[in-house]
């Protein structure tokens, strides 16, 4: 009897592999997002949130050149720090001075920032976009750039950056390069901001996040703005901040930064994979409708 010869089974897919590096990283939502991710996309998969020092970023960043990673993504206190330690950046991330993904392909490093155009497409969705007028940031750290780069580049229109210390709003505003000569960007306290033609306000600062009783802009009345103002807080949870409710209260519409984390890691996702998952499997995740 004639015994068939065995096929070979073919070389089990590359299983993909992704991180977070941030200090700390452990509350991160970045993992179960992107492996509902990799679930729905059908590709093995996985990524996992390492916390890594400051001091520890450099030494991070070179061994990544000669790891498995497709990339990673840089939160607190890297987005900063990055940018020398990279050999290439997308024009985003040059201009707003920020990196939050990095791309890895064979040995080369390219940081690109997802947060702003993340950010567009939350307001968009939210339909936040569509009444004029400045853009008030509260905050003036690295997601505050990513905002006033939204604000000026995609949405060109003048903003107002309102921080607890005034020296860095100001000093943000000193740096940045505007598009148009006609746009300005500017310095304020909540008193000098003409909040009567404020069309859109931003809060890029921690306020909210670890006490939900905090608020950027501690009573204030939302009444100042116009009926077709809106208010986006980048904090995610509590899903409801402070300074939601009480935009709310004032008739207003406000939403959370949910849409905004969903978004930036669907274009993180995209980069590395090629595959462009929708934001809502991502928002799914972070919300708990997934176990994974």
């Amino acid at each position: 009897m004639t015994v068939p010869a065995l096929t070979p089974s073919p070389d089990p897919a590359p299983t993909r592999q992704a991180a977070l590096y941030a200090d700390p990283a452990a509350h991160s939502l970045s993992p179960r997002m992107h492996r509902a991710a990799f679930a729905w996309a059908g590709l093995p998969g996985d990524y996992v949130a390492l916390r890594v020092r400051a001091s520890e970023l450099p030494e991070r960043l070179a061994a990544l050149r000669h790891s498995d990673l497709m990339g990673v993504n840089l939160s607190l206190p890297h987005k900063e720090a990055a940018l020398p330690l990279l050999d290439d950046l997308t024009d985003a991330a040059r201009r707003i001075g920020a990196v939050n993904t990095v791309v890895h392909t064979q040995g080369h490093l390219l940081g690109d920032n997802s947060d702003a155009p993340g950010l567009l497409a939350a307001l968009a969705d939210a339909n936040l976009l569509g009444h004029g007028g400045p853009v008030v940031v509260l905050g003036a750290g690295g997601a505050a750039r990513a905002a006033v780069y939204t604000a000026l580049v995609s949405l060109k229109r003048d903003v107002y950056i309102v921080n607890r210390t005034r020296e860095r709003a100001e000093n943000l505003a000193r740096q940045w390069p505007l598009p148009d000569a006609r746009l300005r960007v500017q310095a304020a306290g909540v008193d000098e901001v003409p909040w009567e033609k404020v069309g859109l306000v931003i809060n890029s600062s921690s306020a909210g996040l670890d006490a939900p009783e905090q608020s950027p802009l501690p009573d204030f009345d939302f009444g100042r703005l116009p009926p077709q103002a809106g208010v986006y807080d980048m904090v995610y949870r509590p899903t409801e901040t402070r300074l939601m409710r009480e935009a709310r209260a004032a008739g207003r519409r406000a939403e959370n930064g949910l849409g905004m984390l969903a978004h930036q890691a669907r274009l993180a996702f995209l980069a590395w994979t090629g595959v462009d998952v929708p934001a809502g499997v991502f928002a799914g995740a972070a919300q708990g409708d997934t176990a994974l």
